[in-house]
């Protein structure tokens, strides 16, 4: 049972969750790999509220596209001294279709990684949660942050 005060820890609404994943550059893709968890780095686009990313031939196709998967971001707003989490679950699919394919590469997504990544590959969420919480004093040798 936490002591701490309720109002430490804000859950946010949908509009706010959208808002902080257009903000973030990179987030972890998390799905299972032969009954194992893997996590993966991506960067990614927000679409019509689905993600986006590109990825090579390889795990993130292979045993990402097709299933469900979590992708999450999270930040650390130190003037306010607030950190903030936002997951999304859905289903990841590779994007094939020619308009959908061709809408997708104007979109503003440069992979960081120097090595080709021609498949695009869209999460469409079925849940969206996020929480801002207040990081805790003890971080900051029992001093909070100054803003």
């Amino acid at each position: 049972m936490s002591t701490e005060p309720k109002d430490l820890m804000t859950e946010l609404d949908e509009s706010a969750c959208w808002a902080l994943l257009r903000s973030a550059e990179v987030g972890r893709l998390a799905f299972a790999v032969n009954d194992r968890a893997e996590i993966f780095p991506i960067n990614h686009v927000v679409d019509h509220a689905t993600v986006v990313f590109r990825t090579a031939e390889g795990t993130k196709l292979d045993w990402g596209a097709g299933r469900d998967v979590a992708f999450e971001v999270d930040g650390y707003e130190p003037q306010d001294g607030e950190a903030w989490s936002v997951v999304v679950k859905g289903r990841a699919r590779e994007i094939k279709g020619m308009y959908e394919a061709l809408d997708a590469l104007e979109l503003p997504l440069f992979p960081w990684h120097a090595s080709s990544k021609p498949h695009i590959v869209r999460i469409e969420p079925t849940e969206i949660t996020g929480r801002r919480f207040r990081v805790s004093d003890a971080l900051f040798g029992h001093h909070a942050p100054e803003g």
